[in-house]
C-alpha cells in the first residue's frame, strides 16, 4: 500500500477571489465542486496525475495570523522570466514579503490573502516541473520528516541532510516536495496543508491505519461528516487522506 501527493488545500476568506489569483498566476483552469470550494488544475489534466499537484481553496472565515508552514515555490526559466513573473503577479494582487530571508536570489511574495510563496531564480532542477517547482514544508527535523513521508508515499527520496529533504513522484514528473529546517515551531492549525490519496484499489481505513503505525496521529476533531480522513504528521502538520481514486 502507498499514497501519492495529489493536491494542497488552502483556506481563504474568499475562495473565489483567491482561486482567480492562483489560476491566473499558474495559467491553470478553475472549477468548483461545491459552494465555498474552488478547484484549480492544469487545463487538460485528468486528476489525479503526478505531473501536477493541484490546489483546492476552501472558504474559512478565520484570518491568517502567522507565517504559513507550507508554501509554493514557482519555477522560472531565466532571469528575465523571473522579473516578468514577479511584475505580473504584482499586477494580479500579490505583494513583496519579508520573512527574514535577507539577500537571496529568489523573490518572496504574498498572495492577496497573505499566503507566502517564492518566485525562484532559474534552476536546472526545476526546468521540467511546470509552473510549481516545489511544495515546501517548514520543519524542525528534515530527516525524520523524510522517513515518515518517504514511507507514507511512493515518492522517491532524492536528497536528505540535517537541513533539507526532497522527494518527487516516482514517475519523475511534476513538482518536488521539500522539507526545510526552520527555527519556528508550529502554533496554529495550518492554513495550507497536504492532501494525499491511496490508489484506486486500496482501502482508506487500512491505509489510515498504516500511516498511524508510521507515526501519524488523529487530531482532536469530529470527523464523522468527512468522507476523507484527517491525520497529523510527526511534527503536528495536519494532512488529509482522501478517498482512493
Amino acid at each position: 500500500m502507498a499514497t501519492r501527493l495529489v493536491q494542497i488545500t488552502m483556506k481563504a476568506r474568499d475562495d473565489s477571489a483567491l482561486g482567480r489569483f492562483w489560476a491566473e498566476a499558474l495559467g491553470w483552469g478553475i472549477d468548483s465542486e461545491a459552494p465555498g470550494v474552488t478547484n484549480l488544475e492544469p487545463v487538460g489534466l485528468t486528476y489525479p496525475d503526478p505531473a501536477a499537484v493541484c490546489i483546492d481553496i476552501v472558504a474559512d472565515p478565520e484570518p491568517k495570523t502567522v507565517k504559513n508552514r507550507v508554501h509554493l515555490d514557482l519555477a522560472t526559466t531565466s532571469t528575465a522570466h523571473q522579473t516578468e513573473l514577479v511584475e505580473r503577479l504584482k499586477d494580479l494582487g500579490a505583494t513583496l514579503a519579508d520573512v527574514g530571508q535577507g539577500d537571496v536570489p529568489w523573490t518572496v511574495m504574498a498572495d492577496p490573502e497573505g499566503n507566502e510563496f517564492c518566485v525562484l531564480e532559474p534552476r536546472p532542477i526545476y526546468q521540467d516541473t511546470g509552473p510549481v517547482a516545489a511544495v515546501v514544508v517548514d520543519c524542525t527535523d528534515p530527516r525524520a520528516m523524510a522517513r515518515f513521508w518517504g514511507e507514507a508515499m511512493d515518492w522517491t527520496l532524492h536528497e536528505v541532510t540535517d537541513t533539507y529533504a526532497v522527494l518527487r513522484s516516482s514517475e519523475g514528473v511534476g513538482p518536488y516536495l521539500e522539507f526545510i529546517r526552520t527555527p519556528d515551531t508550529k502554533s496554529v492549525w495550518n492554513r495550507v496543508h497536504l492532501d494525499i490519496s491511496p490508489y484506486p484499489d486500496d482501502d482508506l481505513e487500512e491505509e489510515a491505519a498504516r500511516l498511524r503505525t508510521l507515526g501519524a496521529t488523529d487530531p482532536d476533531i469530529d470527523q464523522s461528516a468527512f468522507p476523507w480522513t484527517v491525520l497529523v504528521d510527526p511534527e503536528g502538520n495536519e494532512f488529509c487522506l482522501l478517498t482512493p481514486r
